[in-house]
Formats: C-alpha cells, structure tokens, sequence
C-alpha cells in the first residue's frame, strides 16, 4: 500500500526536521516548505495526501495559504497554531482547515489527528445528490445551492452538511457529529461544533434565528430537515 505524503509547512527549521524525522519514521513521504507561498508551489509539483500548515509564517501566512489551497483542492489541511483561544480555533476553520493543533503538541496527538484526517479523506464515496424546491447537495461534486445560490462552504462545513443531510429528519448528538467530522478522538467538544453550525446556517437559512434546514434539538444535538418533510415547520425544532 502506498504511504500517505504529507506536506509539512513551517518557517522553523528544527520544527520540520523533528516533522520530517518522526513523520518518516511511521512510515509516512514528507515534503518541507518554508512559507506559504512555497507550499502552494510543492502543493502543485507533490500532490501530497495532507497538508500541515503553520499559522503564523512570512511571505504569505497559514491563513492566506489555506485559503489559497482550499480554491483549488480539497486536500486535508491540520493547521498549527501558538495559542488555544477561539478566536484562533474560528480563524482557522474558517479558512478552510480540517483540524488545528496548538503548540506545542505531542507526537502522538499529532498521529492521531493525521490518521483521522486521511481516514475522512478516504472514505468519501459517490453518492447521488439530494434536491427540494429551495436545497440541492450534490456530494460527487461537492455543490450546495440553496434559493438558486451556490454556497461557498469550508471543508468542515460542508462535512457538516453531509453527516446531517445523511441522516436527515433523524436527530445526531453532538458525540456522534464530533466524531463523524473532526474524528473519533473528538466527543466533548462541543463549542467547535456550535461554532460551525452558527456558521451554516448564515449561508444557508432565510434567518439563522429561526432554522428550518438545521434544527436543534435540545440536549441531544442536531437534525436536518428539507422543506417537504412533515417536521420541517416543528416549532420544537428551533434554537
């Protein structure tokens, strides 16, 4: 089986080579940049399997990178930040990145966080599109209209979308979310997934106030639901 390449990107030195060392030594391809700019270049030439993108770095930043990135592939991107805060977690996903991880890490988080990743990455199949009046998904081509409009989301929004709309008109906690999209290390965090629910509905409700595709429901998680669906006016269902 062919090892999974990864692209590690960091303006430190001795951060890559410690990378490079331990990453190689489980088996993994490594492929070094120094800054964004860089990356986007060995993206282009290595088509690597995943990416891991420092934050902060010169010449073009994580943040631009990922945004760079995520026009044009759909690659996993770990990002890798200094500091825990939401803001920087909300930063992070909204450019575009699968995961984050705060330094400094341990290695074994870090494995973990790829292998999740990649399973993600690889268990994507073919499936048809679901369509209503006002809501189309097609899941080959990763195309989401809502009204006659084409959404632009993240890859964690639109991964997201897909576990909902998978099981729509059934609730999912927020355990079982967590673990289908970040990974099955995740399960408690429950404010990263909040975080990109709120996002959602902004690109897609008429009023986010008061969803009708993603309802809550209260203490257990989540459910999507289309317009025909007997549910889909349920004013239980709101948040």
């Amino acid at each position: 089986m062919k090892s999974a390449t990864i692209l590690v990107v960091d303006d430190e030195p001795q951060i890559r080579r410690v990378m490079r060392a331990t990453l190689s030594a489980h088996g993994y391809t490594i492929v070094e940049a120094r800054d964004g700019q860089e990356a986007l270049e060995k993206l282009r030439a290595d088509r690597p399997d995943l990416v891991i993108l420092d934050m902060n770095m010169p010449v073009l930043d994580g943040l631009e990178a990922c945004r760079e990135i995520r026009a044009g592939s759909s690659v996993p991107v770990i990002m890798l930040t200094v500091r825990g805060g939401e803001k920087d977690k909300v930063r992070a996903l909204d450019a575009g990145a699968d995961d984050y991880i705060v330094k400094p890490f341990g290695i074994q988080e870090l494995l973990a966080r790829i292998r999740a990743a990649l399973r993600r990455s690889a268990s994507g199949e073919a499936e048809t599109a679901v369509t209503s009046k006002d809501f189309s998904i097609d899941f080959d081509k990763r195309m989401v209209t809502v009204r006659g409009k084409s959404l632009h989301l993240t890859p964690k929004e639109f991964e997201l979308l897909h576990e909902l709309v998978a099981h729509r008109g059934k609730p999912i906690s927020h355990r079982r979310l967590l673990q289908a999209v970040w990974g099955p290390d995740y399960g408690d965090e429950t404010e990263s997934l909040r975080v990109v629910i709120n996002q959602l509905r902004k690109k897609i409700e008429r009023n986010p106030a008061e969803p009708k595709f993603i309802q809550t429901e209260p203490w257990v998680g989540y459910r999507f639901v289309l317009p025909a669906d007997p549910t889909a006016d349920d004013p239980e269902a709101k948040s």
